[in-house]
């Protein structure tokens, strides 16, 4: 283990506090060796591709820069890892993870602010991805290096079989569910198949991150911001109640969706769809290249999702580096997030068949297409720059999330339950979680 190089951490149930040995931002007041190597953390399974993709990015910045980096990919547990990291005062100096955590890494006082004068490519940056990464203060505290939206993937044989069109709206998009639960679209002769692969899993809340896609578009929203950086519990609204209705209809009424959805993290999903038991899957881009080899690229197709009750907003994430608190080379850190949002550094991320990391670019100065031959990639390129919702950043996403899909996947698993109450009990979570966080409207 390294030397200890910062004091002050404290670790508690719900969340690391961590304060740095002055009254400067974290991270700030530790001497500094550019000799240093930086220790970079992936959030990717070991020995995958995307460790393979992430340590061919950083050869490449060691041959451009001179700076040593050393990468380590984690996937099981690897929030609680890091936190086992800061109790021992011992950060990696760079972790690339979630958007998602940039309110919570800033409020922990794990990260330092992004200090966009040293980042010469930051002005290069589209805005719908730099705001992805600022807090409620306008500040930046992450630098995102990958974007991506949700499209629908539709098994494509399936429904020229049964002749069904590209659903527009969602009625259509529910008729058509309902056609490849009950029509045998695989021929085999059994009642063997569902419309709608969903991962709806309590699991790191993977229900709420599933479900955005039509929350969102059906008008409702988890959380609304009030003004002044407070915020309301939305999930009560008649615009999230009716989208809820819809999609938990999809399981409840039609039995469209994949039986054992309510505990299906996004592994089993995945293995569910290319074992050819669902027809229609809301996903992100990284997964067409497993679908070309499972299933075969011509069964299958990517089309936007039809438009809601109010319109075709789907899930917008991205990946970012985030230049954790007390590092010895910020110089390094801040050449490292440089390179990798360099217009050099998207490419690097984004070659390859498998082994990349960079979904969409982030760089206004790279064209897609001139990266990626394969009209599927633009078309998600389109949906994320028209349609990419990203979830707010608020101090604390995690909570609002879990609570979410715990209401959500209990829905779906007990269609007896009543939708607007089990909603209204929600939204008084989301009103103390929102308080906690020194948010609340209310």
């Amino acid at each position: 283990m390294r030397k200890s190089r910062w004091i002050g951490v404290g670790l508690t149930v719900s969340a690391l506090v961590i304060s740095g040995c002055s009254a400067g931002p974290a991270g700030t007041n530790v001497a500094q060796d550019t000799k240093a190597p930086l220790e970079l953390w992936t959030r990717t399974t070991p020995g995958g591709a995307g460790e393979q993709a992430t340590k061919r990015l950083a050869e490449a910045f060691e041959k451009a820069t001179g700076f040593k980096v050393q990468v380590t990919a984690i996937f099981d547990d690897f929030e609680t890892k890091l936190a086992q990291r800061a109790a021992q005062r011992d950060l990696p100096d760079i972790v690339m993870n979630d958007v998602t955590q940039v309110g919570t890494l800033k409020s922990q006082g794990l990260v330092r602010e992004v200090d966009q004068g040293k980042i010469k490519h930051a002005s290069e940056l589209t805005e719908q991805a730099l705001k992805s990464n600022q807090t409620p203060d306008g500040k930046l505290y992450g630098l995102p290096y990958s974007a991506q939206a949700s499209a629908l993937l539709i098994r494509k044989d399936w429904r020229e079989k049964l002749g069904k069109s590209v659903p527009q709206s969602w009625a259509e998009l529910a008729d058509l569910a309902k056609a490849f639960t009950t029509g045998d679209p695989d021929g085999n002769g059994k009642n063997d198949t569902a419309g709608l692969n969903a991962t709806l899993s309590t699991k790191r809340g993977y229900a709420s991150w599933y479900f955005s896609n039509f929350l969102w578009a059906g008008g409702g929203d988890f959380i609304t911001e009030a003004g002044g950086g407070k915020y309301k519990p939305s999930m009560s609204t008649p615009e999230s109640v009716a989208a809820v209705q819809y999609f938990r209809d999809l399981g409840c009424k039609d039995n469209a969706i994949q039986p054992g959805s309510v505990t299906m993290p996004t592994p089993a999903t995945n293995e569910t769809f290319e074992a050819g038991k669902a027809g229609m899957y809301v996903v992100g881009p990284y997964l067409l290249p497993r679908f070309d080899k499972s299933l075969g690229k011509d069964k299958y197709e990517v089309v936007p999702m039809p438009k809601g009750a109010k319109n075709a907003d789907v899930l917008a994430e991205g990946l970012s580096i985030f230049m954790m608190a007390g590092s010895p080379n910020q110089a390094g850190q801040d050449a490292f997030g440089d390179f990798a949002i360099s217009a050099e550094g998207q490419k690097i991320g984004m070659e390859g068949e498998s082994a990349f990391i960079v979904q969409l670019p982030v760089n206004k100065n790279v064209d897609i297409t001139q990266v990626r031959s394969d009209p599927r990639w633009k078309t998600y390129a389109e949906i994320y720059a028209k349609s990419g919702h990203y979830a707010p950043s608020i101090p604390n996403w995690t909570p609002v999330r879990q609570d979410t899909a715990d209401t959500v996947s209990a829905l779906i698993a007990d269609c007896k339950l009543d939708t607007k109450a089990e909603l209204s009990k929600l939204d008084t979570k989301l009103t103390a979680t929102l308080q906690q966080q020194g948010i609340s409207a209310s």
